[in-house]
């Protein structure tokens, strides 16, 4: 001690010209006392000396084999002891103890000094003209490095470490931090101008390698203390990194670094949307000179940095950061989720919105650019069971549609990526990216319930509107068709007939929408192709199902499309006369067709219709023979709607054939047989159009039918279709001498419908009601229909429009949020019913193939049928019986011809059991 005293005393004492004459024979001696000090005092004694004394005379090429290799080992250790002692007694500081208070500061003024010693090398070294070889200097930057990492992560963590008593030591923590950043700056000066070949030394690389990573860990420390620090840190990192791009790529720590970086975007993107929506609260957004407006412009001014580097730094690094381009892909999506029309975000006036759009929104189509090329990229984003928060599906569709934009600049194989799918079993599976698209608005339900709007195409001469989701991605998807590559259409035609053949109707509508742009853009030989392969899909389709549904849906308007002469191509492919393809001509709408193929498709369903009820009636009007009338009923209803005139010849026609079927029908083989259900569904949708045409005796009828049917359970579609006739009759008036057996009915049907408790059916009786009130001259239904005073209230509320309380706008959303699975669920057990109806099939094909044993004709048995035929003319007997006693509440006398009638069915029941007896 007494040694080290003597000589400091000493060299104190000298100039500067006797320290640079002395510098050979007294440094070593300065150096050695250094390492070997033990106390803080005569380690900081020491290093001021040298620091001070000596240093200015050290040359470049001398430095870090005479001095800093020797002394800065020693002042990180010194460094960290101090840290560590502080800690160790920060617990008992208070201001009633003033000794150890004292202590505590006098460590905090020898960490200064010594940041302060370590400015003073670095200001030596950039002294110098020439720039520093990074051997000259190698043990100055990793000393300060660790010395400004121990002093930032102590002023972070002061508040918790000193625990309400910071304002004993603030001024002197304030101090250290302003010397420790004053000591980076210089450091970061320093090192930009050291450089160095491809030619540098294994030791060289990895020292410039342990100073990014090192000033990495540095940025992840200062991120919350100084806003200009964090980012000039930053850049000097990533300036370092591509500077020695080519010597450093395979060392570096990329994920570290990117994952670092999208943590920072979306740390400093959140804190800007919470200051926007807090200014947006305030009011303060047109207080410009606020201190929160302008911490918001400082935060977004981050926010744009980091997104900004980020994109440079993939840009540069892009085949090091496949791995973690899942983290790409959710920085993506939480993004886009805080910006309209997401439901998540928040509501903010145009000029906040502008700042936040710069400064994440703008760089992300930059991102997705970047990341187009990377197929672990495609393969993440283009997942087949891709798992999504429900805030994220939205901002998944979005990106998808983004990509589909910005694919038709790209080169061949970056379009192949995404077009075309995974090719083959090796590769991890991704879905087309049309496919993907679809499947993503799928799972868009609660945006397309609300409905979320976007910006729609800018129309000459009209201001930009928003529209739904539908909508934009319609014309989105209808562009990059327009634009696709030939050779990607196979995909295209795929992608859509998947699309068509889900269960979301939604979904279904959209790829119907593409479809018919397809078509319409191609030629008119594909257009043809297309409804063929449609048509024969409609065909195939065996059983009443979604599918079915979808794709008559598609045909029907594809149709519109087709020239006269493919028009007359599908009427000879698949011609109406043929029972097996009336299917598909009942999807469509005959006023589609040229003048030359709708004759001919009427001609022909006409003629099929009548020769099909002959031959039931022939044969006896089997029950198994009435499937075969409905779907000839059907076609022929295609027939009755593409007619606006009541006596053109094919309306008689079909007048005839419905009045035909009516006299046949019986309620209570109706509400016995489900075939003949669907028979009535038909007969009254074909009613309601010719309700004009018709005789009191078949509304009669009908309205027996439906009556009988009103106190049962029954098909939906039943009831819906009985609605559409209730509301056809208003449109004429009864003789007289019926409307005894038609108007209490007919009341009695709307008072009974109008009280259901399905809200559908409900609707629809208030709109059937509505539509017969209008127009009818019988008012005396409309009052004995409201005999029941909630009923009657329905009715004049709907009449009047009142409308019913608004759901607030959360409380939907959260609902919504709830339907969201319940949909999806349901549609996925409707496909799965499908698979297993397509699995059965495909075994009951190979089944048959093979041969098998004579299988027993599936018909009724003959005991069946006569009690069947016994029943309905007891039913019939027992109501005639009821009218001719005035039950049914009439008062109209008996016909005269009853009596000779009622003899003739004597004689034929006689002539019955005469041969039953005689067999």
């Amino acid at each position: 001690m007494s040694q080290t005293n003597t000589l400091l005393d000493e060299v104190l004492q000298w100039s500067q010209e006797t320290c640079r004459q002395e510098l050979k024979s007294v440094l070593p001696k300065l150096t050695s006392l250094h390492q070997k000090s033990e106390n803080w005092d005569d380690h900081m004694r020491v290093l001021k000396v040298i620091t001070d004394m000596f240093l200015p005379h050290i040359d470049l090429s001398e430095l870090e084999d005479e001095c800093f290799s020797k002394i800065l080992p020693k002042v990180v250790t010194m460094f960290e002891s101090m840290m560590k002692e502080i800690l160790d007694q920060v617990g008992g500081l208070s201001s009633q103890n003033t000794e150890l208070c004292t202590l505590l500061r006098n460590i905090l003024q020898a960490m200064m000094q010594i940041v302060d010693a370590l400015s003073t090398c670095v200001r030596h070294v950039g002294s110098f003209s020439e720039a520093p070889d990074l051997d000259a200097i190698r043990s100055l930057p990793t000393c300060i490095l660790k010395v400004l990492r121990e002093t930032f992560q102590h002023c972070k963590e002061s508040e918790v470490v000193y625990c309400g008593r910071l304002s004993l030591v603030a001024d002197l923590l304030q101090g250290l931090f302003k010397e420790a950043y004053s000591l980076q700056k210089g450091l970061l000066e320093l090192l930009d101008r050291v450089s160095f070949d491809s030619s540098a030394s294994e030791e060289d690389i990895s020292d410039i390698v342990s100073v990014i990573h090192s000033l990495l860990d540095i940025c992840s420390i200062i991120s919350n203390l100084d806003i200009a620090l964090h980012a000039n840190t930053w850049k000097f990192l990533i300036k370092q990194s591509l500077k020695y791009q080519s010597l450093v790529e395979e060392h570096l720590h990329h994920g570290d670094i990117c994952t670092s970086l999208c943590e920072n975007l979306l740390a400093s993107f959140q804190n800007g949307v919470e200051l926007a929506e807090q200014i947006q609260i305030a009011g303060l957004q047109e207080a410009t000179q606020n201190p929160e407006y302008k911490l918001f412009l400082k935060t977004a001014k981050m926010c744009r940095f980091f997104a900004n580097t980020l994109v440079h730094y993939i840009k540069e690094f892009k085949f090091f950061l496949t791995k973690y381009c899942s983290c790409f892909h959710q920085l993506y999506l939480r993004v886009i989720s805080k910006f309209p029309p997401s439901l998540c975000a928040p509501t903010l006036t145009r000029a906040l919105c502008e700042e936040l759009n710069a400064a994440a929104l703008v760089p992300m189509d930059a991102l997705l650019l970047q990341l187009l090329p990377l197929r672990a990229f495609a393969e993440v984003a283009l997942q087949q069971d891709l798992r999504l928060s429900p805030e994220h599906e939205l901002p998944q569709c979005l990106l998808l549609l983004s990509t589909l934009s910005q694919l038709s600049t790209q080169p061949e194989e970056v379009q192949q990526l995404w077009y075309t799918g995974s090719q083959f079993s090796e590769e991890t599976p991704r879905l087309p990216l049309y496919n993907a698209l679809f499947t993503g608005f799928r799972r868009c339900y609660r945006e397309r319930k609300v409905p979320v709007l976007l910006p729609g195409v800018m129309m000459k001469g009209q201001a930009q509107a928003n529209v739904s989701l539908h909508h934009h991605l319609c014309v989105q998807l209808s562009a990059s068709v327009a634009a696709l590559s030939p050779v990607y259409f196979p995909v295209l035609e795929r992608c859509l007939v998947d699309a068509v053949l889900q269960a979301d109707t939604q979904t279904a509508l959209l790829a119907t929408d593409v479809w018919c742009f397809t078509a319409r853009y191609g030629s008119a030989e594909l257009c043809l192709h297309h409804v063929l392969i449609i048509a024969q899909l409609v065909k195939s389709c065996t059983n009443e199902c979604y599918k079915l549904f979808h794709m008559g849906l598609l045909l029907k308007r594809m149709v519109f499309l087709m020239t006269p002469n493919h028009q007359m191509e599908l009427v000879d492919h698949y011609p109406p006369s043929d029972v097996e393809n009336l299917p598909i001509w009942h999807h469509i709408l005959l006023r589609a067709l040229s003048q030359d193929a709708r004759h001919r498709v009427e001609t022909d369903i006409i003629g099929i219709t009548q020769k099909t009820l002959n031959e039931w009636q022939n044969g006896g009007y089997k029950l198994g023979q009435v499937e075969k009338v409905n779907a000839v009923l059907l076609s022929l209803l295609v027939v009755v709607k593409g007619k606006s005139s009541p006596e053109e010849q094919c309306v008689l026609s079909a007048m005839k054939i419905v009045t035909q079927l009516w006299l046949r029908m019986s309620s209570d083989q109706v509400q016995t047989h489900p075939v003949l259900q669907c028979t009535l569904q038909l007969l009254l949708s074909l009613s309601a159009l010719l309700v004009k045409n018709m005789e009191p005796q078949a509304i009669s009828q009908a309205l027996l039918c439906v009556e009988a049917l009103v106190s049962q359970k029954c098909a939906d579609q039943v009831l819906l279709a009985a609605l559409e006739f209730l509301a056809s009759l208003g449109k004429i008036f009864l003789p007289p001498d019926s409307q005894g057996q038609i108007l209490p009915r007919l009341s009695s049907l709307f008072g009974a419908t109008l009280a259901d408790t399905s809200w559908v059916l409900h609707q629809h009786a208030l709109e059937a009601f509505s539509h017969f009130a209008e127009v009818t001259n019988h008012e005396e239904v409309i009052s004995q229909s409201l005999c029941i005073e909630e009923t009657k209230n329905k009715v004049v509320n709907y009449l009047s429009k009142t409308v019913n309380p608004q759901e607030a706008t959360e409380t939907r959303l959260q609902r919504l949020k709830v339907e969201t699975p319940e949909i999806e669920q349901h549609n996925m057990k409707l496909e799965n019913v499908e698979e297993n109806v397509c699995n059965k099939q495909a075994a009951e094909a190979v089944s048959d193939s093979e041969p098998s044993p004579k299988r027993a004709r599936q018909e009724s048995s003959a005991e069946k049928e006569y009690s069947c035929y016994v029943q309905t003319a007891e039913r019939a007997l027992k109501a005639l019986q009821a009218l001719t006693e005035g039950g049914a509440g009439t008062k109209a006398p008996q016909p005269q011809w009853l009596q000779s009638r009622l003899q003739e069915l004597q004689s034929l029941i006689t002539n019955i059991c005469t041969t039953r007896n005689t067999t």
